[in-house]
């Protein structure tokens, strides 16, 4: 045994059974050389983080009390408004709150790097942008700074969990490690987590990567004013964005705000305009926000009711398993379509399916209905676990049901999860969009962006010059399912190097079957 070797295993040793608030006080030095610079790097992201956590809170505070109130509405109105006051309270808390965060400047901020502005001539300077930059160069700017700072946060943050397994984590192996490590070579696997990476860095960073804002240039357009040259009159006007929209759409022929354009008022366009000129780069930038929210909310739900399902009816078997495996082929057999509309139509007037815009009560559907298609996926995972020695082992020392499937049994199926998980995703974003392509009340309602929305409005420029209002979202979906899936290639070509090649496809066949 190398030196290396025996000293990580006596430090190993001596950290079991400490808080880890302990092990850090006895070892402070390597959390102490992480921890500051990731202070910094959310410090200079304050604001952004504290509104989306806030956020996040306001919805499922607004979900939760919703779900209560419709409950207990059937038994007793007077626990049912109680639930309303304790909910106004909390969501009025939550909104000051998030009022505050908003007033907080932030590095990468529209604030600090502008890329609104006006010229004073035909040939004249830029005023109001970033150093009197051209709009497109500011944006470019502020853009790929945001780009940057996102990886580097994801990599630093990936950095937190090999310092923790390295000297803070009680075991001294767990099967992860292997997982991760093997992934650390899996290019096709590293492009899914690329993908994701980015795509959560517009669904978090989505206000200030856009020219624009949502708020500014869709919801609220007649509300804010932008100043710009105009040729006419050979003098700076002032008129509403809602009016510049007008000025600005992209129906085709003539008519038509491209990509990486300029429009007749200043404004630069990365991606071009749609039908009634709104910005389509902030339109998507809007849509990846609340596709993330729903699918994450959607995901993270499936995936813990599925885990914890399936280390119950491993580890009881008999009629547990049995009842478990009832219940997810009676769920199996709703149609997910005919659930959607009839949750939609019924919740059409309520203010519960308000919440993020229709979002929370799909989220909810699609977490009902993909829950026992991974359940069935880990399912055998954690029958092989339940059978292994050290799971009789741990029984036979008096550890409790719960402690045994946590330590012992989740970490084995954690990575199984994972790949039929991020898999399941990619299905969830393009039901989705489906829903709000097809409009109708479905999906996520107007006037916040949907990408299925934006294909929709397209589909009759396609083969006009403004091919790119449908295209370019279309692109979008297409990039972000396939890195999900690719995420769960290398997952589990990571899990079991050997499928990697012909078996991994025969692996790839019979799992997608």
């Amino acid at each position: 045994m190398s030196e290396d070797t025996s000293t990580l295993r006596e430090e190993t040793t001596e950290r079991e059974g400490l808080a880890l608030r302990t092990r850090i006080r006895n070892n402070p030095r390597p959390f102490l050389m992480w921890a500051v610079p990731m202070s910094i790097l959310i410090a200079v992201e304050f604001g952004t983080y504290a509104g989306i956590v806030l956020g996040a809170l306001d919805a499922l505070v607004l979900g939760v009390t919703g779900l209560l109130d419709v409950l207990v509405g059937l038994v007793s109105a007077s626990a049912e408004q109680m639930i309303v006051d304790v909910q106004n309270t909390l969501v009025s808390t939550l909104r000051g709150a998030g009022g505050f965060t908003d007033n907080i400047i932030t590095l990468f901020s529209r604030d600090v790097i502008p890329n609104q502005g006006y010229q004073t001539g035909p040939n004249s300077g830029w005023n109001g942008t970033f150093l009197g930059l051209p709009p497109a160069y500011a944006w470019a700017l502020r853009f790929s700074l945001i780009i940057a700072y996102s990886l580097f946060t994801a990599y630093w943050t990936f950095r937190g969990w090999l310092v923790y397994r390295k000297h803070y984590r009680e075991a001294d192996w767990t099967p992860t490690d292997n997982i991760i490590e093997n992934l650390r070579d899996h290019q096709w696997g590293q492009f899914g987590i690329v993908v994701l990476v980015l795509f959560l860095t517009m669904a978090v960073f989505g206000p200030a990567l856009g020219p624009t804002t949502v708020e500014r240039n869709i919801q609220s357009s007649y509300e804010y004013t932008i100043q710009y040259y105009s040729e006419e009159d050979g003098s700076v006007q002032t008129t509403y964005v809602g009016q510049a929209n007008f000025g600005s759409k992209s129906k085709g022929g003539s008519q038509n705000v491209g990509p990486m354009s300029y429009d007749d008022y200043g404004r630069f366009h990365p991606f071009g305009t749609i039908p009634n000129g709104r910005d389509l780069f902030t339109f998507m930038m809007g849509g990846a926000r609340i596709t993330m929210i729903v699918t994450g909310i959607a995901i993270i739900g499936a995936a813990i009711i599925a885990a914890l399902l399936s280390m119950f009816s491993a580890y009881y078997g008999g009629s547990v398993d049995l009842a478990v495996l009832t219940t997810a082929d009676g769920v199996v057999s709703v149609p997910q379509l005919l659930l959607l509309i009839m949750v939609s139509a019924v919740f059409a007037n309520h203010w519960l399916g308000q919440i993020l815009d229709g979002g929370m009560l799909l989220a909810l559907v699609f977490a009902f209905t993909t829950w026992p298609f991974l359940w069935r996926a880990v399912r055998g995972p954690a029958l092989q676990v339940a059978q292994e020695e050290w799971i009789l082992a741990a029984k036979s020392y008096g550890q409790t049901p719960r402690k045994i499937m946590r330590k012992h049994m989740f970490p084995y199926i954690l990575g199984y999860l994972l790949v039929y998980a991020s898999m399941s995703a990619g299905g969830i974003i393009i039901s989705l969009s489906a829903l709000s392509f097809l409009g109708n009340g479905l999906g996520i309602s107007a006037p916040t962006p949907a990408w299925g929305r934006a294909i929709s409005l397209g589909q009759d420029y396609v083969s006009g010059p403004s091919w790119h209002i449908s295209l370019l979202p279309g692109l979008m979906i297409v990039l972000l399912v396939t890195g999900l899936n690719a995420l769960g290639d290398g997952i589990r070509d990571a899990i079991d190097p050997e499928t990697v090649g012909d078996e991994g496809e025969e692996a790839a066949a019979g799992g997608g079957g």
